[in-house]
């Protein structure tokens, strides 16, 4: 995890960019591994943890009709998140967690149901996983998958 939140925070610096990050079921560990790294007040402008639902809507800007239609856990719920918080913290990137991460089941949707979403200059891109193993495991996991998509971006976005 610690060799690609670098990674990620060493290729915005060089691209001068910023990024903000919106979590529910990482709950602040998503945040925690970015400013973990040196050199992260360059580029990390802040983060919402917004892990009632009520607050994906007041704080991170997700439209209400779309959280009370689909429930925390959807992929546009997740796209919403990470332009909410590219928006709400003025930042060129956001970055967003929502899932499962068990012991139980949540409005229907399995535990391990987790989707990651970047928002940036060129658009947006979630992605679903499907994890095992238990609840810590599934939040660590959401953590390094969300940073890979944004390495991939990065990687594949116009310097």
């Amino acid at each position: 995890m610690g060799s690609t939140a670098a990674g990620v925070v060493h290729r915005l610096a060089e691209r001068q960019e910023t990024l903000a990050t919106v979590e529910s079921l990482t709950g602040g560990s998503l945040a925690a591994s970015i400013v973990n790294i040196a050199g992260v007040s360059a580029i990390y402008r802040g983060g919402l943890v917004v892990y009632a639902t009520e607050l994906k809507a007041t704080l991170a800007g997700v439209p209400a009709d779309l959280l009370s239609d689909r429930g925390p856990v959807d992929p546009d719920v997740a796209v919403a998140l990470a332009e909410g918080g590219r928006r709400r913290c003025g930042a060129d990137w956001g970055l967003a967690t929502t899932g499962v991460a068990g012991p139980e089941p949540q409005d229907g949707k399995p535990v391990g149901l987790v989707y990651v979403a970047v928002a940036g200059p060129d658009g947006s891109e979630v992605r679903q996983l499907d994890l095992g193993g238990g609840r810590d495991h599934v939040r660590a996991a959401a953590v390094v998958e969300a940073l890979r998509l944004l390495a991939e971006r990065l990687a594949a976005a116009t310097p």
